[in-house]
């Protein structure tokens, strides 16, 4: 065990990195499940991973604003081919997502064959280095993902198909950075399935199966010394599990 690990310089950025990523993706996430496009966030998440991977191999500073940049165009342009394939081939879309997903994972790969550090660095953008995650890098990502809330809760209404995209390719370009896919993934759905079947304090709920989710591999990943990306996605998807399984009756539709 490594209760050294549970010291708050570490596990605080790396929990308030987590709380970040779940102000955007708990509400997108029970958008997603609405509109029956599950996997979009492995699709335009692997995108914008694809973008960094493209700014180191240019040379670029992959926490720099030009990798940033370059990470939120690639996302940017998945979500605007899918807004058009929506529009175009609704009842395929979830085929779409998935063959993009495959594209931008298998391309991802194919750019970093060339380096001997490719698997490290291929691993790291799925599994995330979220114990690493640096304060000076949060304030932005909390700025803007707090403006991503407030146009979503605020707008929606007048955002339509391309706002929604468009919103959800910015969230998932700074989150994807800070916990790796695999967590954006679990981010975006276990809280949001979880609350599926609530009429009542389902933000709320939501955000606390998020948190305590994240607390819980946090405290998992130092005591046991486990990877700490992949614990957090087992303990999240657990307390889903639970919370959806013992929720009071008077909280579903």
């Amino acid at each position: 065990m490594n209760w050294a690990a549970l010291d708050l310089s570490i596990v605080g950025p790396a929990l308030l990195a987590g709380a970040i990523v779940l102000s955007t993706h708990v509400p997108l996430g029970r958008e997603v499940l609405r509109r029956g496009i599950i996997f979009i966030d492995l699709a335009v998440a692997q995108t914008a991973g694809v973008g960094v991977v493209a700014a180191n191999l240019m040379g670029w500073d992959v926490h720099g604003v030009a990798a940033q940049l370059a990470a939120f165009g690639a996302a940017l342009g998945a979500a605007f081919l899918l807004t058009w394939t929506e529009s175009r081939f609704e009842q395929l879309q979830e085929a779409l997502i998935g063959l993009l997903f495959v594209l931008a994972a298998t391309g991802g790969i194919l750019l970093l064959a060339g380096n001997p550090r490719g698997g490290e660095e291929l691993k790291d953008l799925l599994v995330g280095q979220i114990l690493w995650v640096d304060l000076h890098t949060l304030w932005p990502a909390a700025l803007i993902s707090a403006a991503v809330v407030a146009l979503w809760l605020k707008g929606r209404q007048w955002l339509g198909r391309p706002g929604f995209y468009v919103l959800f390719a910015l969230s998932v370009t700074i989150s994807v950075q800070l916990i790796g896919i695999f967590l954006v993934f679990a981010s975006l759905i276990a809280p949001a399935l979880a609350v599926y079947t609530f009429k009542r304090f389902a933000l709320v709920v939501g955000y606390g199966v998020g948190l305590f989710g994240y607390l819980a591999g946090l405290m998992l990943s130092a005591q046991f010394d486990l990877p700490t990306g992949a614990i957090i996605v087992w303990a999240v998807v657990a307390l889903a599990i639970v919370t959806a399984a013992y929720a009071p009756a008077s909280w579903r539709r």
